[in-house]
């Protein structure tokens, strides 16, 4: 399915697909809402993640800190529908612009995984600088989809 990476030519302006994954056989992936543009999440795919999102037309990563392939929604139903997919120049990094059944993507329950902004060009003060939300309420309740188990991503 993809290409052997021969020349700079040939990746950066041919027609194939030659993915470039990082020594850990890893890809970034920026997740975005296709109709606003919103940005969703980061993941990572590795081979088959980007594999099988070609062949499926939803959005599947690798899960870094659970070491396994991961269908976004196969759990909680917010299954990721691929609108469109962009590698960028140098194939070592993916855009999916996506429509989200149930119109959340984060696992803490927020429709984006960057629900929290951070303040720049404020003077250091020696305390942890302090993150805003700027989304407030929850798309759906975490626990109820995955119970009460703790997240294993986080830590």
């Amino acid at each position: 399915m993809f290409a052997n990476r021969i020349s700079v030519e040939q990746v950066e302006e041919g027609n194939e697909l030659a993915p470039k994954f990082d020594a850990e056989g890893l890809l970034p992936c920026v997740t975005t809402q296709a109709d606003t543009g919103e940005v969703l999440m980061l993941g990572y795919m590795n081979a088959e993640a980007l594999k099988r999102t070609i062949e499926t037309g939803e959005a599947h990563y690798y899960s870094r800190s659970r070491k396994v392939l991961w269908h976004k929604g196969a759990s909680s139903g917010l299954v990721q529908k691929v609108v469109e997919m962009r590698i960028d120049d140098d194939q070592d990094a993916v855009w999916l612009r996506v429509r989200v059944v149930g119109d959340a993507s984060c696992h803490v329950g927020y429709r984006s995984c960057f629900y929290r902004s951070v303040p720049t060009g404020q003077p250091e003060t020696g305390k942890p600088v302090e993150l805003t939300y700027e989304e407030t309420e929850k798309t759906f309740d975490p626990k109820a989809v995955y119970g009460d188990a703790p997240n294993p991503t986080i830590l």
